[in-house]
This record gives structure tokens, C-alpha cells and sequence, in this order.
């Protein structure tokens, strides 16, 4: 129905806004990691809807698995509910369903005929278009998010492993199979074959006899070959990828993972060329697959193509046009301004003002997550304050509740968390143990203190708004992307429908940088974060100078998308100050480093002291092997 989503955000952000918005036709996604979240929120919402409950405890077989399919069908349930209460409420009345004509895109097919029908005349030819205007509306998507390297191994309720099938990027995506939705999986940060190799287990994501797939397959990639290869991979087990999401590196929210230096505009611009190719690579595969099998594949399948979708750092509606009408993407996802939209995510009070009040320097790159990846952070929020509160008092890190996040095992067999109260203490003392100045110390220590718990309180602002949890017991992580500091109060979902699509006056400053501008600065900080702790490998200073080339040619491509004429309330101008200011930077960081590497290469010895040497060696036997070395 729309042209944009709403993308996953955290573990509890977007974990009821299907509810929230889908009557709409707004699709958004779920996150299903945290299974222990799920099932409060499902019991919220049976005791708010009035359904019966019944909780599904770890001692229960497959815990993991049910608790996921129990929420996404009550989800499913309840949206449902709403919707066809929308639908059977009459035109011609400021209601939900007049809501839901207004808030669709201008160039909606069905927002036309919806249009249409508001000028004619009573009589059965406004009956009959009312009746088929009431067939053709639809919900918005019930999509689900894995982290497809969150495949931690199961254990039952007494810490005994499970077989393989449990794991836990597995057990949710059998939770999310069993469901009765038809809607689409989003896999995230990178590759998992074993998961992949598993969803073939599934007929839901295959085409059925009609040629539907019940279940699509989105994939979250960082460029052009990810997708390639993601793609071949699934199109051997007969699986399609419905649509590839293409997210900005860096100019988003939650983690990041940045990609080598090339900028979005490089990425969507090879897309845009090859994307025909994409289908042409997968098609033969499948079908070899279903003759394989003896399935009959539905020959108008053969014309399908999977659709390319861009997300990250939007954030207003000449941005949005220049991604849909340029690049040809077929729709956009927008995610950290609706964390100021009540309507559409569930944040509480205090966070929601925290963000609103927020400005560029509140927002920043942090090292806050156990998974050793950025993390999009914002200073001073209830967690961080929390961390330090804790660290202060002598009892740094977490009880780690979840243990969704435990990966190190550089103390133990068994893996833990960077962000777990074991971990900490004994990193804290092999520090204190270190032959280090005070100051070095110091630093190594607050890298260790940084990491928060991230399971358990990216859930919290959920629990909180839900008046599930108390704010003084329950830390609340926010992870935005910076593009919230130009948007600054709260907004009703209309307001920011609206804005996305250009129907009356922008929500943010004319002054708001380019989303393309700000991704080159965003880089540029990265890079230079980069040579500060870089190496004097050969393979780290490879690895710079490629970095620092595809920034380069991004920034060629931007300035030539800087001198187009500008889509209503898209700030081009502001691309050529900052690839100006942004090169020369990057030419001064590289300058530095470069006469830093220099002071750090040892000089050739002279010639005499060469001779010396030389004359030594001469008569040296095996005993002068260390002296002539210490000479060297």
C-alpha cells in the first residue's frame, strides 16, 4: 500500500508496531531474538484484548520456538481484528478508514479510485465502487528480524546443549515458520549457511500451487556481491529472495557495519545497472531445484524479479524521491524518526523526551556492544547511566540475563558476555595485572566498562511504555541513528506520513545536511577512528588506502549528484561544502599518517657501521648469532 516500511529497531521498539499501524497498510518488522520479551508483551496484550494466556515456561519443550509462534499469531490475530473493523466502516465519514485513503501516497492506484469515489453522486455505481474500493484495501506487512550470527547452541531448562535444531537464530526462525503469517523474514549482518540450508525444511518458503510464496525472504545487504552470493546460495536449496534491503554502513541506527568506504549513492548506482541480472542469476538455480524436487514451477514466476530497497539516514521526502525516482528503488524504510511517533513505536516517556531534546552531540559511534561491532548510541541515556553508576560502585557489567550476546571465551570454555559482570571483573583484573602506564590503563578499562547489556536493556523502553517494568530497575538502551537530532518534538503517525511524502511543510530545518553529505562525514570519522588504531601491517595499511579510494570515488559520485536539480526540501546544496571539507580532511589524516609511519620505520644503518658489522660476521661463528642481531 505504501512506499515506505518501517525497519526493525531493537529488540523492543518495533516489537508491537505491527499492531499499532499495520490497520493502516503500513508494513514494519518485528525483531524475534528475544523470545523472553515476546512472551511479556504477548501477555500484555492478551490481558489488554481480552484472550486467553497461557505461558509457556523454559521448562516447556521447545520454549523458545512456541513462545515466538504464540506472539506472531497473536499479533497477526489482533491486526487482523483491527482491519476488518476499519474496513466495514463506512465512506464518506471522518473515521479510521478515511485515515487510511489520506495517508497512502498520492500515486497509490487505489488512493486514485479512492478520489474518484469521494466525487461521485449516491446511487449503485458509488455503491458498487465502494464495495470494490473495501476488497482491494490490505493490511501492511507482519515482517520478523533475525541476526543471523545470534545462533548461540541450545541448552534445556537445566543447561544440558539441545541438538542443532535449537540454536538460536534456528529455533527462531521455526517459531516465525509455524506461524500463520503470511508476511516476509528480514536476515541480517551477514551469512549463515547452516540457518539457510535449515529454512529449506519449510514449504512456507516455497511457491504453493498458485505460485504464492506465504513467506518471503528479505536479505539485509552491504552491497551488490553480498547479494549475489546470498542469492546463488539460497537458489541451490530452490529458495527466492523476495527482496534485497540495502542499508547505509553507517547513517543508521543500531549497529553498524561499516562498508569499506563505499557510500550509499555507489552501492544504490550499481543496483540500479545490474538489477536486471539479479533475477536472470537466481531463476536458473531455482528451477533446477523444483525439477530436482518434481515441483512445477508457475511460469508467470519466471518474470518476477526481487525488489531493491534502500534504508538508513532518510529523512526527508526530496531524499526520499531522489532514492524512488533516481536510483529506481522500489521503496524506502524509515526508522529512527518514528521513534518520536507514539502512534507507531513503543518507547517510554523519559527516552522519547531524551531523544527529542538530543543533538548531533548526543549522538554518536559507540563500542557498547559485546558483539565488538559500532553500536549507534545516545549519551547519557538510562543505560549508559546505569553502566557508569555501576562501575562507580565498584560492580561493573551485567548479571547477563539472557545471554544472548555470549560469543568470548578468552577466560572461559564456555562462552559469556563482554557485557557480563564475569567477564568485566576478570578483564578489569588482567588489566590491573598489565605492565601499563596509569593512562593506558585507564583507557583499556573504560573499553572494558563501555559495554552495556544490550539483550536485556534494548527491551526495556518497551516493558517501561507498557507499564510492565519500572524505570529505576529497568536500564533503557536506545539505539538511533544520528539523523534523529533534526527531528525535535513528538509527532501523531500523520504528521510524519505526511512528511515522508511531501504534503505540506517539512518537520525538519532547511538546514539539515544531505543524507548524503552527512554518510561522507560519518565516514570520514570512521576512518580516521581507523588510522589511530591501525597497525604497521602491510595488510592494515592495504586495507586504509582501499577504504580511503571508494570514499573518494563516492565523493566524485555525490558531487555529481550535488550539481541535479534538487526534489522539493532536499538540501543538494549542502554535498559540495562537504566533499570539499571532507577531502581535504581525508587528505590530512592520510598526510599524518603517512609521516607517522615514517618516524616509526628504523633507518638503514650507515655505511661504516654497515662494514663493521660486516667484518664481524666474517669470523663469526654460532655463538655471535645474538650479538650480531642486537646490532642489526
Amino acid at each position: 500500500m505504501h512506499t515506505f516500511h518501517i525497519p526493525v529497531m531493537g529488540t523492543g521498539f518495533s516489537a508491537d508496531t505491527p499492531i499499532r499501524v499495520a490497520h493502516f497498510g503500513i508494513s514494519s518488522v518485528i525483531s524475534i531474538i528475544d523470545d523472553l520479551l515476546l512472551e511479556k508483551i504477548r501477555h500484555y496484550y492478551c490481558r489488554r484484548n481480552d484472550l486467553p494466556y497461557r505461558r509457556i515456561s523454559s521448562a516447556d519443550d521447545d520454549a523458545r520456538a512456541r513462545r515466538i509462534t504464540a506472539y506472531l499469531d497473536l499479533v497477526n490475530e489482533i491486526v487482523s481484528g483491527n482491519f476488518e473493523r476499519l474496513r466495514r466502516q463506512p465512506f464518506f465519514e471522518d473515521n479510521d478508514k478515511q485515515k487510511y485513503f489520506e495517508l497512502l501516497p498520492e500515486t497509490s492506484p487505489l488512493k486514485k479510485v479512492w478520489l474518484r469515489l469521494l466525487k461521485m453522486h449516491e446511487g449503485p455505481d458509488q455503491k458498487a465502487l465502494e464495495n470494490e474500493l473495501s476488497q482491494r484495501m490490505a493490511p501492511g506487512s507482519i515482517d520478523v528480524n533475525i541476526m543471523v550470527k545470534l545462533d548461540l547452541p541450545g541448552t534445556d531448562s537445566h543447561g544440558n546443549p539441545l541438538g542443532d535444531e535449537f540454536s538460536d537464530a534456528k529455533s527462531a526462525l521455526r517459531g516465525y515458520a509455524n506461524s500463520g503469517l503470511r508476511s516476509g523474514i528480514v536476515f541480517s549482518a551477514g551469512i549463515n549457511q547452516t540457518l539457510f540450508r535449515y529454512m529449506s525444511r519449510f514449504k512456507d518458503f516455497y511457491r504453493d500451487a498458485s505460485g504464492g510464496i506465504k513467506k518471503k525472504i528479505i536479505i539485509k545487504v552491504s552491497d551488490y556481491r553480498s547479494a549475489l552470493i546470498q542469492g546463488r546460495f539460497l537458489g541451490k536449496i530452490g529458495l527466492e529472495v523476495s527482496e534485497f534491503r540495502i542499508e547505509s554502513g553507517l547513517n543508521c541506527g543500531g549497529h553498524a557495519f561499516p562498508a569499506n568506504g563505499n557510500l550509499l549513492p555507489c552501492l544504490l548506482q550499481e543496483f540500479k545497472e545490474n538489477r536486471d541480472q539479479l533475477a536472470k542469476e537466481f531463476h536458473p538455480l531455482i528451477l533446477r531445484y523444483y525439477q530436482k524436487q518434481g515441483w512445477a514451477f508457475p511460469e508467470a514466476a519466471l518474470n518476477d524479479r526481487p525488489l531493491i530497497t534502500v534504508q538508513g539516514g532518510i529523512g526527508t521526502s526530496g531524499e526520499n524521491l531522489r532514492l524512488l525516482q533516481d536510483f529506481g528503488m522500489d521503496r524506502t524504510g524509515w526508522a529512527s524518526p518514528f521513534l518520536l511517533v507514539p502512534e507507531a513505536t513503543c518507547v517510554d516517556a523519559a527516552t522519547r523526551e531524551q531523544l527529542i531534546r538530543s543533538g548531533p552531540q548526543d549522538l554518536y559511534l559507540s563500542n557498547a556492544s559485546p558483539l565488538g561491532v559500532p553500536f549507534n548510541n545516545l549519551h547519557n541515556s538510562g543505560s549508559d547511566r546505569w553502566n557508569r553508576k555501576k562501575a562507580r560502585e565498584g560492580r561493573p557489567g551485567s548479571a547477563c540475563p539472557r545471554g544472548l550476546l555470549a560469543f568470548d571465551t578468552e577466560f572461559t570454555r564456555t562462552p559469556i558476555c563482554t557485557a557480563s559482570s564475569r567477564y568485566q571483573e576478570m578483564k578489569l583484573r588482567q588489566i590491573d595485572e598489565m605492565q601499563l602506564s596509569a593512562q593506558e590503563k585507564e583507557r583499556l578499562r573504560q573499553e572494558v566498562e563501555a559495554k552495556e547489556c544490550l539483550c536485556q536493556n534494548l527491551g526495556n523502553a518497551a516493558l517501561i511504555e507498557l507499564g510492565m517494568a519500572c524505570e529505576e530497575s529497568a536500564p533503557q538502551a536506545i539505539c538511533p541513528g544520528q539523523n534523529i537530532a533534526w527531528f525535535n518534538r513528538s509527532y501523531s503517525l500523520r504528521q510524519m506520513v505526511d512528511h515522508i511524502y511531501g504534503r505540506g511543510p517539512s518537520l525538519v530545518s532547511p538546514d539539515r545536511p544531505h543524507m548524503f553529505a552527512q554518510e561522507i562525514i560519518m565516514n570520514v570519522d570512521y576512518l580516521a577512528n581507523l588510522v589511530d588504531r591501525c597497525s604497521d601491517s602491510p595488510k592494515a595499511y592495504k586495507s586504509l588506502l582501499a577504504f580511503k579510494n571508494n570514499l573518494e570515488s563516492g565523493m566524485d559520485l555525490c558531487l555529481i549528484i550535488a550539481h541535479c536539480r534538487p526534489y522539493e526540501a532536499e538540501n543538494l546544496a549542502s554535498i559540495g561544502p562537504v566533499v570539499e571539507q571532507q577531502k581535504a580532511r581525508l587528505q590530512a589524516i592520510f598526510d599524518e599518517f603517512e609521516i607517522q609511519r615514517l618516524l616509526r620505520v628504523p633507518e638503514p644503518p650507515d655505511a661504516e657501521a654497515t662494514a663493521a658489522v660486516d667484518n664481524d660476521a666474517a669470523g663469526a661463528g654460532q655463538s655471535d648469532c645474538k650479538k650480531l642481531s642486537a646490532v642489526n
